[in-house]
Order: C-alpha cells, then structure tokens, then sequence
C-alpha cells in the first residue's frame, strides 16, 4: 500500500475493533540474551484477524521493550498484511493511576451510613467530579468539595490507554479472516547473564575441578515461558541513548533442581553463541543459574610474583620496605589437551581448596574476560602469608648524560625472600626498568620478560631464606 492511502486509512484503523492476544496463544517463544542488559525476544503466537483493518493489543511483552526495535510478521498469510502503526501503552493499571486518569471525570462514592433505627447500615452513593490527586484526592460534589472523602470510588469503567500489563497496541491490515502466526520480535534491557566459575585445586595443587554456571537475571517485568534460550559472549557495539524511563524491580534467586542441561557452543559473527539444550522459564524478577561447563583434572600451575615500582630506577631511595606483599597467582591452559579448550566467557572464577578434615575452604577469586580457546587464563588469587620479601637500595649513582641519553642512573639493590612452609618455593621477580637498560651483575640470572622488565627466578628452601642482588644501569 502507498503511504498516502496508509495515511488515509489511518483514522478507520485507529477506530477499528481490538482483538486481544496474552501468553496462552504463544505458540514458540526465543531469548537470545547479551552480555550488557540487552536482549532479543522472539515472541510468535496464534491469533485469529480480522480481514482487513483492525487492532491487535499484544500483551504481557517485556515492560523495558525498545518499540522502535519491535517487528511483527505474518508466518501464515503474509499477503496484503502490513503494520501501520503501534504504540507501547507502559502506563500500568494501579488504583493511583487510574484515579489520576479520572482528574476531571464523574466518580460514584460509595459510603455506609447508619440506620436510623441505630440498627445496622447502610450504603449511599453519590457523584462527584474528581478535581485532583497531588497529594490527596480532591472531589466536587453537587453542594460541596471535600478532600480525602471516606467510601470507595467506583469508576464506570477503565480508560482505554491504561492497561493491566504492558502492552503494545499495532494497528494492521490482514488479507485473511482466519488464525495466523504473528511472530513479533523486539530488544529489551532487563535481561543479562553472566558467567560463574568455581574451581577446586586438587591437595597437591597441582589440578583443579572447574565448573561453570550461566547466571540469569530478568528484570524486564515480563515472564518469559518454556522459551528457547541462547546467549551471546562479546562485545555487540551499542550506541549509547539516554533512557527514558526507570523500573524498579527486586530478585529473588534460584537453583533449579532438575539435571544440569547442557550449553551448545558455536562461533557467531566475531562473537560465540551459546544454546540451552532444552526450553526454560525466567519469571519475574528472577535469578536463575544454568550448567555451561565441566572439566576434571585440569593441569594448573602456581606462582608467587614480587612486582617492583620503574621509580625505584630514577633516585636513591635506601630501605624500600619489609614484608612486601608478594602475589599468588594460578594460571591453566584453555587448551582440549588440558582437558578445556572451548570459548569461555567472561566472569568470575572462585577457587576452593580442601583442608585437613576435608572441609572446602574458599582461597580467592578473580576475574577473566571473554577467552578464546587455546589461550591462558591466569588467577589472582591473594597475597602470600608465609613467603614475604624485604628490599632495599644498597648504590645509586648518576652517571649524567652520555651521547644521546639525557639521563643515565645506575643502582644496586638487594631483595631478601622469606619462606616459612615446610617446602621450598619459588618466587618470580618483575622488575620494570625503564628505558634503555642494563643488569650489569646479578646473583640470579636475569630475562628480558618485555621490552621494560627483567625478570628474576629465585628458589627460596623450606622454613629459609634467599637474596637477589643485581646492578642495574639506565638511560634515557
């Protein structure tokens, strides 16, 4: 149809008769959910139309649904159907609204008075004219007004563009008179997941047991039935818009006690995809947590890491501190040789470890983001208690500038690590060195970790102590 004759059919098919649909027509419904509160419903339902114009109020759609994003289609006749227009009706049916709708309107009043026998009661009706609502309830009766009248407001009837959910209202035109499948898409905030990962180092840390969870979050205000569940990991580019309207909405959290489904993973675009291998439920104001992974006897490495400061390079600076804090890190390969190697989305991995009387005991957490199958994941799970370091600046002296090198430093320092297991460790030591430099003398041999750091291995005996030295020259 032209847009002319839309325009001029417009006035008779917002005149047209509503026909209703709620969820008991749904015949399929799919989420695909987005990391950063943004999802894509899929919604179809059989509905009977009307041929030609009409109104169709397709309720109980999420209450955050982005209308200019909504798209309904014809699966059945899509010959001569066409949408004209639609309108996102969020203004909820609740007793506050709906008086403040009648501001101007006629009410009945409803009270109960006593008999005049002093027997019983019983009710009087009057009208009134609602004046207004701020605050109060104003109302105007034939020989008075009178705020906050006690008695119930009986309405004649609820105004057309108040509803009891959210709902959008389409003016179409149908080419038959017959039940059709209307598939109606849209994107809505209100719906995230998230991954969760727990993670259980073997006694001898040298494995661990990973598990992940998918964890749901619905605050869309809609229910979302038996639907087909799949989720996006990536970054999806957005422009940014400036909300229109704030929902406040709780959560409730739940397990679901049926047998852990299964996560189907697959590349999509330059982002992966991953599907639910049956329908789920996320109702209200829901928390829901689904099984993505499971991996057994991961290989895992661990690390105590003592970082330097580049500053330590460019002045004398004698004592640098004792007990400084050294790192405890735990990194795995996301490898299939490593009994992993699938896309892992970005989350939280928490680690536990078992104690003496077999009691799982929490021992730190970290974050990971969205990692590709074959690389590393690396934890930081805390600082050491029983290995520390103690540092100090042992020479320092400017040496003023050579050739092309405005400054030119060279120190000397002496790191001491302590060890109060009963079994020896080994710390790494990262040094960033700034500019052109050079580890004239050392104890322990140094590496070029990157173009600014150095990088020391120093193996400290059980209940002992060890020392690093080196002289170091800078330029720059």
């Amino acid at each position: 149809m032209r847009p002319a004759l839309l325009l001029a059919a417009l006035p008779s098919l917002l005149a047209a008769q509503e026909s209703v649909t709620t969820l008991k027509d749904q015949k399929a419904l799919a989420v695909t959910i987005y990391n950063d509160n943004l999802a894509l419903v899929k919604d179809t339902r059989e509905v009977r139309l009307p041929r030609g114009e009409s109104r169709l109020a397709f309720q109980e759609v999420s209450a955050q649904i982005r209308p200019e994003t909504a798209l309904l289609r014809n699966l059945t006749h899509p010959k001569d159907f066409w949408v004209v227009e639609q309108n996102f009706d969020f203004d909820l049916l609740t007793p506050q609204k709906l008086l403040e709708k009648y501001v101007g309107e006629k009410v009945t009043v409803a009270r109960s008075v006593p008999n005049e026998s002093g027997a019983g009661a019983r009710e009087i009706r009057e009208e009134a004219t609602v004046l207004a609502t701020n605050g109060g309830t104003v109302l105007q009766f034939a020989d008075r007004i009178e705020t906050s009248a006690p008695g119930r407001l009986i309405f004649p009837k609820v105004p057309g563009n108040l509803r009891a959910r959210p709902t959008l209202v389409i003016s179409l035109n149908s080419g038959a008179d017959r039940e059709q499948k209307l598939e109606l898409s849209y994107l809505t905030g209100g719906l995230s997941w998230r991954a969760d990962y727990v993670a259980n180092l073997a006694a001898d840390e040298k494995t661990l047991d990973l598990s992940g969870w998918v964890t749901l979050t619905n605050q869309s205000g809609a229910a979302y039935p038996n639907a087909t569940l799949q989720l996006v990991a990536g970054d999806v580019n957005r422009v940014q818009q400036r909300p229109d309207r704030a929902y406040a909405v709780g959560a409730m959290m739940e397990r679901a006690a049926a047998p852990a489904p299964k996560m189907a993973e697959e590349s999509l675009f330059d982002y992966h995809l991953y599907t639910l291998d049956r329908p789920t439920t996320l109702a209200v104001n829901q928390t829901k947590q689904v099984a993505l992974l499971s991996a057994s006897a991961v290989p895992v490495r661990k690390e105590y890491l003592l970082q330097g400061q580049s500053y330590y390079y460019s002045g004398s600076y004698g004592d640098l501190g004792d007990k400084q804090k050294v790192g405890v890190f735990v990194e795995f390969d996301n490898k299939e040789s490593s009994r992993l190697g699938m896309p892992l989305p970005k989350g939280i991995i928490r680690v536990y470890k078992r104690d003496s009387e077999g009691r799982a005991q929490f021992v730190g957490e970290d974050s990971v983001d969205h990692t590709p199958k074959n690389e590393l994941v690396r934890l930081k799970l805390g600082d050491a208690f029983d290995v520390t370091a103690r540092r100090k600046q042992t020479d320092y002296k400017s040496l003023g500038r050579q050739g092309k090198f405005g400054f030119v430093h060279e120190s000397a320092f002496e790191i001491e690590l302590k060890n109060a297991k009963k079994e020896p460790v080994t710390v790494t030591v990262l040094e960033p060195l700034p500019g052109d430099w050079e580890v004239l003398q050392s104890s322990h041999p140094c590496t070029k970790a990157a173009a600014g750091t150095g990088k020391f291995q120093v193996t400290v005996p059980a209940e002992g102590k060890a020392t690093l030295t080196y002289r170091v020259r800078v330029r720059w």
